[in-house]
């Protein structure tokens, strides 16, 4: 078999393309998403809210997110990933403009903004399981690393880019300018994504034979067997999509500090000012973008020689452990600026992992690839939860290098549960016929 640039030439790259795009568009979201981060310790003194108060906030957004997960691959399984995410985008579009539009002087304004970010958290829910349900139709499993990579890398992206750019409207404009920017970001990539993107090869007309030939001879054979969408209980009583989720939990727990405490945990606990701030919370945004692609390059090219256990189990429990040690390690080092250099390290190692729980769950859950991601992110997703709300109560009770310490335990707990996870496992209807079948390469 010849390399991914070799076959891109010879039988042309339309699926790139809509990776591409779904890249962009998982930008856009964390742009929306994190931008409150940035701007939070403003929000703070007009508003008043207290550090808890604040973890409140910042997990009603990741409850609404979590909550929607299946229900979101459902939608994606259901409608097409290209109008769920279209009606996602213009949905998480106008609760972002919302935000700033909550007046402080109003009564109950915590919860009034807190339900904001709730909806918002909702519509964001969608993209996930969506470009899950893409990569299923759209990318042969030998490709699945690399694709999931560079959606995932639209996370470091997005995130790198807020703090720098929300900065820079705040500091010219205000904090409230910052989310209506945002908001018009989101709605100008929505145009072009329903331009570039179809559901399914067959369905777009820039695809040519060679492609969808290609295409479809790489498609797990496996796929055969679900015989159409696979029942709740079918995924939910699963002990693999279990374990991959556990997993995940964790992976969650630690991302989300990131997305959450990290830029307020460099300006007001390590000092640093608020440009300083915004250039060293870009670090770790910068080191997901890099290594989560290139974690699913790695992952496909172990794939031939070595198989699913050590290219997407090896990979993922081995980058979890990298990333538990460097958290760690950055809990021991007093200098503000070298401590955040070693955290994005931990984010970069944390992100190596990304692309093997995507990949696995496509493979694993067939035609129904959307709603078993959705379960799996779901789990991702309550990490966050807890780590937005617990993170500060760690702190304020045992201080910052505890909240971080125990993150690092947390991280080490998801590595281990990769030893269990068979990645040849597929999930079927139970009624049908056994519930493991391999899966042919």
């Amino acid at each position: 078999m010849r390399e991914n640039g070799s076959k891109i030439g010879s039988v042309g790259g339309v699926r790139w393309l809509v990776i591409s795009w779904t890249l962009v568009i998982a930008a856009v979201s964390y742009l929306d998403r994190n931008n409150i981060s940035i701007a939070i310790s403003f929000i703070q003194k007009e508003f008043g809210f207290s550090n808890v108060q604040t973890g409140g906030l910042f997990s009603a957004f990741v409850l609404g997110y979590a909550l929607m997960q299946p229900l979101a691959g459902r939608i994606a399984d259901h409608f097409g990933p290209r109008r769920a995410v279209a009606g996602a985008i213009v949905w998480w579009s106008v609760f972002t403009l919302l935000v700033p539009l909550v007046p402080s002087s109003a009564p109950g304004a915590l919860f009034i903004m807190g339900a904001v970010r709730f909806l918002l958290g909702i519509g964001e829910a969608v993209i996930f399981p969506a470009s899950n349900r893409l990569v299923a139709s759209w990318i042969p499993s030998r490709e699945r690393g690399l694709a999931n990579g560079l959606i995932f890398a639209g996370v470091g992206v997005g995130g790198g880019i807020a703090p720098p750019l929300i900065t820079w409207i705040m500091l010219s404009h205000s904090w409230r300018w910052a989310f209506f920017v945002s908001a018009l970001i989101g709605l100008v990539a929505g145009v072009v994504w329903l331009i570039v993107v179809r559901d399914r090869p067959e369905e777009h007309r820039w695809v040519g034979e060679a492609e969808a030939a290609y295409i479809e001879e790489g498609l797990p054979k496996s796929a055969e067997h679900t015989r159409g969408p696979l029942r709740w209980r079918d995924m939910a009583l699963d002990g693999q999509v279990a374990l991959l989720t556990l997993s995940y939990f964790c992976y969650g727990y630690v991302a989300y500090i990131f997305f959450t405490w990290f830029f307020k945990y460099l300006s007001d606990v390590r000092g640093l000012n608020l440009k300083a701030s915004a250039l060293y919370a870009t670090l770790p945004f910068i080191a997901m973008a890099l290594a989560s692609s290139s974690g699913g390059w790695i992952s496909d090219r172990l794939m031939a020689p070595f198989g699913p256990r050590v290219a997407r189990c090896g990979v993922a429990g081995l980058s979890l452990v990298v990333a538990s040690a460097f958290i760690w390690a950055a809990t021991q080092v007093a200098d503000a600026r070298l401590a955040a250099v070693v955290l994005a390290g931990g984010a970069g190692a944390l992100y190596l992992a990304q692309s093997a729980f995507w990949a696995l769950s496509a493979d694993i859950g067939g035609r129904s690839a959307g709603a078993l991601s959705g379960i799996m992110n779901m789990g991702c997703q309550l990490g966050g939860v807890v780590t937005a709300s617990l993170t500060p109560v760690v702190a304020s009770a045992f201080g910052w290098t505890a909240s971080f310490a125990t993150a690092a335990a947390v991280c080490l707990a998801g590595a281990i549960a990769w030893i269990f996870i068979n990645p040849t496992h597929v999930v079927v209807r139970k009624a049908a016929m056994p519930s493991t079948v391999k899966v042919t390469p």
